[in-house]
């Protein structure tokens, strides 16, 4: 397979409220090994295979907007590893961070397949990533996940530290599932040396049950955790959404990502790409625009540049996530697992 050509460097995209997009979020497919019970309903249908952008064309997706000022992709899914062939779009988009023209590419995972690509993650220049792991309970994680084998996770979550990866662990707050159990994943956690997100469920999409059951608020977290811990705000950032604490007690570093109770829209320098080349320009809204068909138009960039460009300039300032009892349909119709976690 070949790469897509050296890119040629031009203006920045800047969105119309002064944001520079430097982040983009690289959904490679809305397949999963796992059905967590807040990302998707037990029984999905997947896109046709048909419909997902090559390798190729996602490497060219990814390299115009590194052409155009992106600084960071994250590769994310459904489960990202289980894409057929994946390991070369890490090879061919390290060629950005040898050049000096991206200085992150990372990734989002369930962990289930760390164990076997951890190690080449890291030959491709993959610092750090994103593991998902909800709870330490293999009883709860079995529930919560559905299909997924929290030992196959922690099989991973070895492979990867063993592999010289930085691991942030990401825990979705869920109301009487996990919410004891914060406590256990910051030790858990911080013991290892990894950091430890936060995250508060989103309504995206439709699933088995009601979300105003799993809405767990993490101010009530917080408020929570200061009966136990000192959390010191520093101004560490990842180029994310969280915000970070240290725990005076651990040493380590606490995120907090607050889509519902306190949005991070006004500094939001973030787009998302489908593994079907749809771009969307907010998590949180429905607008969204096709760069499929101008990519696969033209053999150069020039109509895929004026797409891109024309959707940055309807990036919204920010979104409009509603989760309580009156409020029965989710924000946006579709999943996590289709946007890209």
């Amino acid at each position: 397979m070949d790469t897509a050509p050296d890119i040629v460097r031009g203006p920045d995209l800047i969105d119309p409220f002064g944001r520079a997009i430097t982040y983009l979020r690289v959904s490679v497919t809305d397949r999963c090994d796992f059905r967590c019970v807040y990302c998707m309903s037990e029984h999905m249908t997947f896109l046709p295979k048909q419909d997902l952008l090559t390798l190729e064309e996602l490497d060219r997706l990814c390299s115009a907007f590194v052409a155009r000022g992106v600084r960071k992709l994250r590769i994310t899914g459904g489960e990202p590893l289980v894409r057929k062939n994946i390991l070369w779009l890490f090879r061919a988009l390290s060629r950005h961070l040898e050049a000096g023209t991206l200085d992150e590419l990372t990734l989002t995972t369930n962990g289930s397949q760390l164990a076997k690509y951890a190690a080449e993650l890291k030959a491709c220049g993959v610092e750090r990533i994103n593991l998902s792991m909800d709870t330490l309970d293999p009883v709860k994680f079995k529930a919560i996940t559905r299909w997924g084998d929290l030992g196959n996770v922690l099989q991973g979550l070895d492979a990867a530290q063993a592999a010289g990866l930085k691991v942030k662990i990401n825990a979705v707050a869920l109301k009487g599932v996990n919410e004891h159990e914060i406590d256990d994943l910051i030790q858990f956690a911080h013991g290892r040396g990894a950091d430890l997100t936060l995250i508060e469920t989103m309504p995206l999409g439709e699933i088995d049950g009601d979300r105003t059951d799993q809405y767990l608020p993490l101010s009530i977290v917080r408020a929570r955790l200061l009966e136990r811990w000192t959390l010191e705000d520093i101004p560490y950032r990842t180029g994310g959404p969280a915000r970070y604490v240290r725990v005076k007690e651990t040493g380590g570093r606490l995120g907090f990502i607050t889509p519902m109770t306190h949005n991070f829209c006004e500094s939001c320098n973030r787009v998302r790409l489908t593994c079907t080349g749809t771009l969307y320009m907010c998590l949180g809204q429905d607008d969204a625009a096709d760069l499929r068909a101008p990519l696969r138009a033209s053999a150069d960039d020039a109509l895929l540049n004026e797409a891109i460009e024309a959707a940055i300039a309807r990036k919204p300032k920010g979104h409009d996530f509603i989760i309580d009892r009156t409020t029965s349909k989710p924000a946006v119709s579709r999943h996590m697992s289709v946007t890209g976690g």
